[in-house]
C-alpha cells in the first residue's frame, strides 16, 4: 500500500469512528444533563471546571466557550488543585470535574476535598460506575466505544466527546439567557469576529472622503472628484438630496460611446436610484448587500441625508470580508 493512501485511510478512518462517538452522545443526553444545565443557570458563582492531563486541555477550552458566551468560568488544573489552588474555589461556584476513566488517581484525591467544601459536582465522564460517576452531584456521560488511535489508548474520540458535552452546555445556557449577538459583542471587541459583530457602516464613512458634485457639474469635473476622493464613486446631490451616482463603470460606459464628453453634464451620465444604505447599520450587512447587488460602493444616509461612501475595499480592510 503506498504512503499516500495509507494517510488517507488513517485519516477517514479518525473521523469516521469519532463522528459515530458524537452522534451517540445525543442518545446519551438524559435529566442529569438538564439539572446541570439549571444548576449552573441559578447560581450566582462562577463555575470552576478541572481536569488532568488531555482532560485538562479540554478544560480550559470549555472555560474559554463558557466565558465568552456568558457564563463566568474558570480553569483549575486537578493536579494543582490538591496543591493549593482549592483556594480558586468560592462558595457559590459550581465544580465540573472532567475524566475519561473517572478513577484517576488525582481526581480521587481531588474529588473529596470539593465535596468537603459543598460545592456542587458536575462530573463529564465515560463511565458513570466510576469513582467520579459516582461521587459526583450531576453525571454527564461522555463514553465511547474506542479510541481512534489504533491502539485505542491515546485521548482522541473520548476528548473530543468531552468538547462536545461542554460546548452542549455551554449553548445550552445561552438560550436559557438569551445570549443575543449585542451580548456576544461585548466578549469579542477584537478581530474580524468581533468587528462583525459591532463595526457600523458610520464607522467606514468616518474614514472616507465625501465625494459629491451637483447635476449641473460638467463629467470633467465629476472625474476629476471620483480621482481626488479616491472611491471610484460620487453621488450627485440636488438640493442636498442623493438623485444619483456616477461610478469608474459610469465613466467606462461612457467613453465606449464617444471621447467627446466636453458639453455632458453628470445628469447625462450619472445612474438614478442608487443602493443607499443607513449609517447606523452593520458594516456586515453593507458587506451582504454589495455582494447581493454585485456592485463595489453604496452610498450611506442618515435621516435621509448623504452621508458618504462605503468601499468594498474598506470592508477588506477591515476583515469584514
Amino acid at each position: 500500500m503506498k504512503l499516500q493512501e495509507k494517510i488517507l485511510i488513517a485519516a477517514r478512518e479518525t473521523i469516521s469512528i469519532e463522528a459515530k462517538a458524537i452522534a451517540n452522545l445525543e442518545h446519551l443526553i438524559d435529566n442529569e444533563f438538564v439539572e446541570a444545565v439549571e444548576k449552573i443557570y441559578n447560581s450566582k458563582g462562577r463555575v470552576v471546571v478541572t481536569g488532568i492531563g488531555k482532560s485538562a486541555i479540554i478544560a480550559s477550552k470549555i472555560v474559554a466557550t463558557l466565558n465568552s458566551t456568558g457564563t463566568p468560568a474558570i480553569f483549575m488544573h486537578a493536579a494543582d488543585a490538591i496543591h493549593g489552588d482549592l483556594g480558586n474555589i468560592q462558595k457559590d461556584d459550581v465544580v465540573i470535574c472532567i475524566s475519561k476513566s473517572g478513577n484517576s488517581p488525582e481526581i480521587k484525591v481531588l474529588v473529596p476535598f470539593i465535596k468537603d467544601f459543598r460545592n456542587p459536582l458536575i462530573g463529564i465522564t465515560g463511565d458513570k460506575n466510576s469513582f467520579l460517576g459516582q461521587e459526583a452531584d450531576f453525571v454527564l456521560n461522555s463514553y465511547v466505544e474506542k479510541e481512534a488511535c489504533p491502539n485505542n489508548l491515546a485521548p482522541t474520540t473520548s476528548t473530543t466527546a468531552q468538547m462536545v458535552l461542554g460546548d452542549a452546555l455551554a449553548i445550552a445556557l445561552v438560550n436559557l439567557k438569551g445570549f443575543s449577538r449585542k451580548d456576544f459583542a461585548k466578549y469579542h471587541p477584537g478581530g474580524s469576529l468581533g468587528k462583525k459583530l459591532y463595526l457600523r457602516v458610520s464607522d467606514i464613512t468616518a474614514q472616507n472622503q465625501k465625494p459629491i458634485v451637483s447635476p449641473d457639474t460638467s463629467v470633467t469635473d465629476a472625474i476629476i472628484e471620483i480621482s481626488e476622493k479616491m472611491l471610484g464613486v460620487t453621488a450627485v446631490l440636488e438640493n442636498d438630496k442623493i438623485i444619483g451616482i456616477i461610478t469608474d463603470g459610469d465613466i467606462r460606459r461612457m467613453l465606449k460611446k464617444s471621447t467627446d464628453f466636453k458639453d455632458l453634464t453628470a445628469r447625462d451620465i450619472m445612474s438614478v436610484n442608487p443602493k443607499t444604505i443607513n449609517q447606523d447599520t452593520l458594516a456586515v450587512e453593507a458587506l451582504d448587500m454589495l455582494e447581493e447587488n454585485k456592485i463595489s460602493q453604496l452610498l450611506a444616509v442618515e435621516n435621509g441625508n448623504y452621508a458618504g461612501v462605503v468601499h468594498i475595499h474598506n470592508l477588506i480592510r477591515e476583515g469584514i470580508l
